[in-house]
């Protein structure tokens, strides 16, 4: 048993050299992705090239979304909709229910409430339930999902946002998601194996904090989610690689 994770993307929404952040979580065979950003397929076939590690929709038991900016919800409905027309079945889909609340009226209805499903007919009415198999996530206990056991805790950022702790074969990730500094988030992350953290401008999380940390919990730690002129060579903690494959 063992948990272990490829990275799809690392950068953040603004980014002309990244994809946008998101991890493929992999625990006994099953595949969750970490948030679901445009075009999540592409990212997942070049990942699997570079990495060697053989990866597509059809091995994605379901996704953990952290909050519905476009950086990190985008690729929702391209997912969904492979998952209805092609895979034949629902995408599982684990969020907070404050993350889910604004998901369909918000984000994706426009884009998939009327659907033809035979030629010539007119549009049927579809909603969430159609396309998505929702599992709420909470702050007041795990949830477990498949070989996965996952916590939630809420960030401070523009929306709802949940950082994560996943449990799986012995191991706990830990993944901040799109915050500001917090004390409290990174004793929270601490009791994981490893911490995915992010670091950005704005409503995000400055390297000099994290770099600050004592130095036996940033040789724990990873950067994920950090702007294209971010000096990856001077950073005293390691930067996750796109496309390249993590044990935890």
């Amino acid at each position: 048993m063992s948990l272990s994770f490829l990275t799809l993307g690392v950068g953040d929404a603004f980014s002309a050299l990244r994809y946008s952040s998101c991890l493929a979580v992999e625990a006994e065979g099953q595949v969750l992705l970490i948030d679901c950003p445009h075009p999540i397929r592409k990212m997942m076939r070049e990942a699997s090239e570079s990495s060697g590690v053989p990866l597509d929709a059809d091995r994605v038991a379901g996704v953990a979304l952290t909050h519905l900016h476009a950086d990190h919800s985008s690729g929702l409905e391209g997912l969904s909709y492979f998952s209805f027309f092609l895979l034949k079945q629902k995408l599982s889909l684990l969020c907070h229910p404050e993350v889910a609340r604004r998901l369909w009226d918000g984000h994706l209805a426009a884009g998939m409430e009327c659907l033809i499903e035979k030629h010539g007919e007119a549009p049927h009415p579809k909603h969430f339930e159609d396309y998505f198999a929702h599992t709420p996530l909470s702050t007041e206990s795990a949830v477990r999902f498949g070989p996965f056991s996952i916590e939630c805790r809420f960030t401070y950022h523009h929306l709802p946002t949940t950082a994560l702790r996943i449990r799986a074969g012995g191991r706990c990730l830990g993944y901040s998601a799109d915050t500001s500094f917090d004390e409290g988030l990174i004793s929270w992350l601490a009791e994981a194996d490893l911490v995915v953290h992010e670091t950005n401008y704005g409503v995000h999380t400055p390297y000099a904090k994290l770099a600050a940390l004592p130095a036996e919990l940033r040789a724990r730690m990873r950067l994920i989610h950090y702007p294209d002129d971010f000096d990856t060579e001077g950073s005293v903690i390691e930067p996750l690689a796109q496309g390249r494959r993590y044990t935890v």
